[in-house]
């Protein structure tokens, strides 16, 4: 594993500082993976001595909470959504919460407990899915995505670098898909049940019966779905086609860091965009995610809307399919703010950030409007991102933002709690910027 950005006692946090950060903290755990990751990391914690705190806000959160060793009791909200801000506001004052930690800074709950922290000058740690994949995790002072403190000039990224080793992009941990399918339909399924938390709202947008079905049907289908991706690029043969990597609907890196209300409204905005401005012989390849649970019909909403642009004959759909080949035959690649970006630019290929991506950075991704990508990307000089930021950025991100590990499986799990638990103890929560950006350099986009 890579040292982290801890390692160096010169890196300091932009806007970190609550109440009373040195010694035995106390802090307040909300929604986190499905997986017992957020009772063990709190079980470590209590046992270094910090008060820890919880609030279960459904049945879901109650059974993968339990009772944690060295901990109080945690309290269940019952309550409804409208409640929620104030209920929240007084459990931190009554406590005197230090530290707020959960998954998912958008969620409506999690909204306003930041809100109430950050008026506090409480620290909120954030966690999720690793922007690299598949054995990392992200760890994140006050969000991820558009709401990250990661920099995004090319300045600041090549000073963080300076300080950090070259980013490691080696496999080590393996994650557990049938038991997260497993602890997935338990979480959910549960907080159907219409007692003891009948107020409970969940952000998701879909029901979770129909979701599971539709992602049963596909993965009966894994086969065909391979198939089809290859099938694409046989059509395609030797034209030039540029990839769009789509994201689930659900994903609040669609829902909040973009300007989209939907998947349907990129689409045809690319597609549009690339009837009117690519090569009248280039090919338009959509790949669909492989966890969407395709409740819409993807490629028969794909075949209107390129019909209706005109582009009707050029634009391929692949529910699956070789991602790498794909980017490495493609022009380049579009997408809202993805992760498969960043495999993209490990990959040294040109992309296009349609919304707040944290790879969005000057010298890597696009910086234009969307019409003028087609004709930048089509020739055979085609500008590549720049190999010697692009390296300082994987290593700066990796460093100051990621920790090895996985969410569900067991010994993957295990090395994500430590590491987990050595960032919130030592109060060194990413991303970790030397002073020299801080005093110089913008964290965030222009």
């Amino acid at each position: 594993m890579a040292p982290s950005a801890s390692h160096d006692p010169d890196l300091r946090q932009p806007g970190v500082g609550g109440p009373q950060r040195g010694g035995a903290r106390r802090f307040l755990f909300l929604q986190g993976p499905i997986s017992p990751v957020f009772a063990e990391v709190a079980a470590s914690l209590a046992a270094r001595g910090h008060d820890i705190h919880r609030i279960n806000l459904s049945l879901g959160d109650r059974l993968f909470w339990g009772r944690v060793p060295g901990t109080r009791p945690a309290q269940d909200y019952q309550g409804r959504l409208s409640g929620w801000p104030a209920h929240v506001t007084a459990y931190l004052d009554e406590h005197g919460i230090t530290d707020l930690l959960l998954l998912g800074e958008q969620r409506p709950y999690h909204r306003a407990a930041i809100a109430a922290a950050q008026a506090r000058g409480i620290a909120v740690a954030v966690t999720d899915f690793g922007y690299f994949r598949p054995d990392w995790v992200t760890l994140e002072r006050d969000g991820m995505g558009g709401d990250s403190h990661f920099p995004r000039q090319p300045e600041a990224i090549r000073a963080l670098a300076a300080r950090l080793p070259p980013a490691d992009l080696t496999e080590r941990h393996r994650d557990d898909f049938g038991l997260q399918a497993r602890w997935d339909v338990l979480y959910h399924l549960a907080n159907l049940a219409p007692w003891p938390f009948r107020h409970y709202e969940s952000h998701q947008l879909h029901h979770p019966v129909a979701t599971y079905w539709g992602i049963a049907r596909r993965l009966l289908r894994r086969g065909r779905e391979m198939a089809e991706g290859h099938r694409a690029l046989e059509r395609i043969g030797s034209a030039p086609f540029w990839l769009f990597a789509m994201q689930m609907e659900t994903d609040f890196s669609v829902r909040a860091y973009s300007p989209y209300p939907d998947l349907d409204t990129p689409i045809a905005e690319v597609l549009g965009s690339f009837a009117q401005h690519a090569p009248a012989t280039a090919h338009l390849l959509v790949k669909v995610h492989p966890l969407d649970p395709c409740l819409k019909r993807w490629d028969r909403r794909v075949a209107r809307l390129a019909a209706a642009a005109g582009a009707a004959g050029r634009v391929h759909v692949a529910h699956h399919g070789p991602l790498d080949l794909m980017l490495q035959r493609a022009q380049g690649l579009i997408t809202i703010n993805s992760t498969v970006g960043l495999r993209a630019l490990v990959l040294g290929r040109p992309v296009k950030a349609l919304g707040q991506a944290v790879w969005d950075v000057p010298g890597l991704a696009h910086q234009g409007r969307l019409d003028a990508f087609w004709a930048e990307t089509a020739g055979p000089d085609v500008a590549l991102p720049d190999p010697e930021l692009r390296d300082a950025f994987l290593a700066a991100l990796q460093g100051s933002t990621q920790l090895r590990g996985v969410f569900y499986g067991t010994e993957g799990r295990a090395v994500a709690v430590r590491a987990i638990v050595e960032a919130l103890d030592a109060d060194r929560v990413g991303p970790l910027l030397p002073d020299t950006v801080l005093q110089g350099c913008s964290t965030t986009p222009d």
